[in-house]
């Protein structure tokens, strides 16, 4: 597998964070990639995330999110999925970036449907387009999640 490394950059395009993971799959406006969890412990309160969770992270050039399937580190059983409501992904031979747009979704393995951090994106001084672009991807991922397409054929 091909190393990789995962750049977050704010909705201003400043620089966040950093973390590397292997490349599973390519596609022309896609990659698929395995990463493991390094921080401490994060608790939203309905899964907690915990150091060493596998993540399987899809990114997309041509679309305004990206999605974590988030597997349990002792179990493999999937958590649920977060979805990133982002600019459209850079993807590079070695490198993937993109500018996050603080609205996040969470899907729980059952398909249930949590939206997260609206009143930070309502917040942003974003254009009207990229707005309406934001909300299209919600809609987008509500879509994909009833109709169990793409990563989201593991809903039980």
């Amino acid at each position: 597998m091909t190393a990789i490394t995962v750049e977050k950059y704010n909705h201003s395009g400043q620089f966040v964070t950093s973390y590397g993971g292997e490349v599973l799959e390519r596609g022309e406006t896609w990659l698929c990639l395995r990463a493991v969890f390094e921080r401490e412990d994060v608790n939203l309160g309905f899964v907690t995330f915990r150091t060493g969770d596998v993540f399987i992270e899809w990114f997309f050039s041509d679309r305004w999110y990206n999605i974590f399937e988030v597997h349990d580190l002792d179990s493999g059983r999937i958590k649920g999925w977060y979805c990133n409501i982002t600019r459209p992904a850079s993807i590079e031979d070695n490198r993937v970036a993109a500018d996050d747009l603080e609205l996040d979704v969470f899907v729980m393995p059952n398909g249930t449907i949590i939206l997260l951090d609206e009143q930070e994106f309502s917040a942003l001084d974003l254009p009207t387009d990229e707005r309406m672009a934001a909300l299209r991807a919600i809609q987008s991922l509500r879509q994909q999640v009833s109709g169990q397409e793409g990563p989201f054929r593991a809903i039980w």
